[in-house]
C-alpha cells in the first residue's frame, strides 16, 4: 500500500479524526454513492448505526454530528465549522435531513440515529448507513474508520485492500531498516528520498505548496486557539488556558537561541495547548496524523519557525517529509488509531513523527533521525485512550503539550550521537502493535477504565 504525506496530514475539524473527520467522509462517500448509481432521488429514510468505539464515545466526539454533516454532502476539508451546530439543531427541530443539500427527507434522530453497544468485525470504529426508498432498502454499506480520517468499506476490509492505492514509488520501504537501507544507497537523506517518492502523485511544485497550505492552516489553528477564552463545550467545564498563557509568554519575551529551556518549553506548551482547544471545540485542524495528537507536530514546528535564526519554507517542507516518513512505518505496522491501539498509537506516533520531522531539519543523518523517533516513540509505549466523559479534552490536550517537549528531547539526545542505539525503531513499533493488541478495550477510546472512571469516581 502507498501512502503519501498528504494521506497523513489533511485538513478537517475537530474533536477526533477517527470519530469526526472519519465518520464525516464516510457519510459523504455514501451519499456519493448514491448518486452515482442513480438512486439518490429514490431515497425516503436514512438510518445510521454506530457501533464498537463510535457508540461509545461518538456524541462527545461529534461522531452523530460529523455523520448527518457528510449525508448532507459536506467533507471535512471544506466545511465551515461554525455552521454545524445551527445545521444540526435546525434538523432536530424539523425532523428534515437536507439529503445531499438536495433532498429533503424525514429523519427522527431518536430513530434513526443508533447507538449498538455491540462491535462489528475488522475495526471498533465502524458505522452502518441504510438507505430506503418507497419499496423499500436501496443500498446500504459498513464502514471503518481506521485513524487518521482514513475510512474503509466493507469490501475493502473483507480484501484486506486497506487502501485503493497500490501505487508503485521508486523508494517504497516498509521498515525503518528498508528506509536507512534506500537512504544509503541512494546517498538520499530522507525527506529528498519522500519527496521523490511524493513526485509519482504530483509535481514537486504541486507538493511544496500543498505542504505550505498544511502549513497555514495549522497556523490559523494555532492563532485561533490563542484568541478564545472561557470553557469548552461538552459538559466538564474545561477552562481554555492557552489565550492566557500567551499574554503572559509575550512579557517575558522569546527565548534568545532554540535549545534555551524553561521559558522555550512554555512556549512549546503554548502551541500545543491552542491547537488542542481549538480541536476541542471544533474547529478547523489539520490531521497530524490524528485529531487527538494534532497538537504534537504543529508545537514542534512552530517553535522551530518561530524561533530558529534561519529559515525558509523549504525547512516546513522537509520537516513535513521527514515527519510523514515515520507516520507511513506507523501506520503499516500498527496503527495510528486510538481506538485499535490506545493513545500510543496516536499521542505516540505523532510524538516519534514530530521528532523525525525536527531531526531532519536540524541536519539529523537518517540513522540520527531514525534514533530519534525511536526515542519518541519508545517513551509512549502502553498510554492507553482514556478520554474523560468521551471528549478530546481530559488528558488528551496537556498530552499533546507534554509529547511535544518529549520530541523535542528526543531530539537533543539523538543528536548527541551517532546513529547506533540498542532498540530499532522497528522494534518498537512492533512493540506497540503487540501492546495494543494486549490492550484490554476499555482503555482503548470507550471511556470505560482509566481516567475515564476515576474522574466520575472522584
Amino acid at each position: 500500500m502507498a501512502i503519501s504525506v498528504f494521506d497523513l496530514f489533511k485538513i478537517g475539524v475537530g474533536p477526533s479524526s477517527s470519530h469526526t473527520v472519519g465518520p464525516m467522509r464516510a457519510g459523504a462517500l455514501f451519499v456519493q454513492g448514491l448518486r452515482e448509481r442513480g438512486d439518490l432521488a429514490q431515497v425516503r429514510r436514512i438510518e445510521v448505526r454506530l457501533y464498537g468505539s463510535l457508540s461509545a464515545t461518538g456524541v462527545g466526539h461529534g461522531t452523530d454530528n460529523a455523520t448527518i454533516m457528510g449525508l448532507m454532502g459536506e467533507w471535512p476539508d471544506a466545511i465551515d465549522p461554525t455552521q454545524i451546530a445551527p445545521r444540526i439543531a435546525q434538523l432536530r427541530e424539523t425532523n428534515v435531513l437536507q439529503l445531499d443539500s438536495q433532498l429533503p427527507i424525514e429523519f427522527v434522530w431518536a430513530r434513526d440515529m443508533l447507538l449498538l453497544d455491540e462491535n462489528l468485525p475488522y475495526h471498533p470504529n465502524a458505522m452502518t448507513l441504510v438507505a430506503e426508498g418507497e419499496a423499500g432498502e436501496l443500498h446500504r454499506d459498513t464502514y471503518y474508520s481506521v485513524g487518521g480520517g482514513f475510512v474503509v468499506d466493507a469490501a475493502q476490509a473483507a480484501s484486506g485492500v486497506l487502501d485503493a492505492d497500490q501505487t508503485v514509488l521508486p523508494y517504497d520501504f516498509n521498515s525503518a531498516a528498508e528506509l536507512l537501507r534506500l537512504c544509503k544507497q541512494n546517498d538520499l537523506r530522507v525527506s529528498q528520498l519522500m519527496m521523490a517518492n511524493e513526485k509519482v502523485w504530483r509535481s514537486e511544485a504541486e507538493i511544496r505548496a500543498g505542504l505550505l497550505k498544511l502549513w497555514q492552516a495549522m497556523q490559523e489553528c494555532v492563532n485561533n486557539g490563542l484568541k478564545y477564552e472561557g470553557t469548552l463545550p461538552g459538559g466538564l467545564n474545561v477552562r481554555r488556558r492557552a489565550a492566557k498563557l500567551h499574554r503572559s509568554l509575550q512579557e517575558l519575551g522569546k527565548p534568545n537561541v532554540i535549545g534555551s529551556t524553561m521559558s522555550a518549553m512554555e512556549w512549546v506548551n503554548l502551541f500545543a495547548l491552542a491547537v488542542n482547544e481549538e480541536n476541542a471545540a471544533g474547529g478547523r485542524m489539520v490531521t497530524a496524523p490524528t485529531n487527538g495528537a494534532a497538537g504534537i507536530i504543529p508545537a514542534v514546528l512552530h517553535y522551530y519557525m518561530r524561533f530558529s535564526d534561519v529559515v525558509d519554507e523549504s525547512n516546513v517542507v522537509d520537516f513535513f517529509l521527514g515527519a510523514a516518513a515515520v507516520g507511513i512505518l506507523c501506520k503499516k505496522n500498527a496503527s495510528i488509531s486510538g481506538a485499535e491501539v490506545g493513545c500510543q498509537g496516536e499521542v505516540g506516533s505523532a510524538c516519534a513523527m514530530a521528532a523525525a520531522g525536527l531531526a531532519e531539519v536540524l541536519g539529523a543523518t537518517p540513522a540520527q533521525l531514525e534514533n530519534a523517533a525511536e526515542i519518541a516513540l519508545e517513551h509512549n509505549l502502553g498510554l492507553t485512550c482514556d478520554p474523560v466523559g468521551g471528549l478530546v479534552q481530559v488528558p488528551c490536550i496537556e498530552r499533546n503539550a507534554i509529547a511535544a517537549v518529549k520530541a523535542i528531547n528526543a531530539v537533543q539526545m539523538a543528536l548527541r550521537g551517532d546513529g547506533e542505539h540498542f532498540i530499532s525503531l522497528d522494534q518498537v513499533i512492533r512493540t506497540m502493535r503487540d501492546t495494543g493488541a494486549d490492550m484490554h478495550d476499555k482503555y482503548k477510546e470507550t471511556s470505560r477504565g482509566g481516567l475515564a472512571v476515576s474522574a466520575i469516581e472522584c
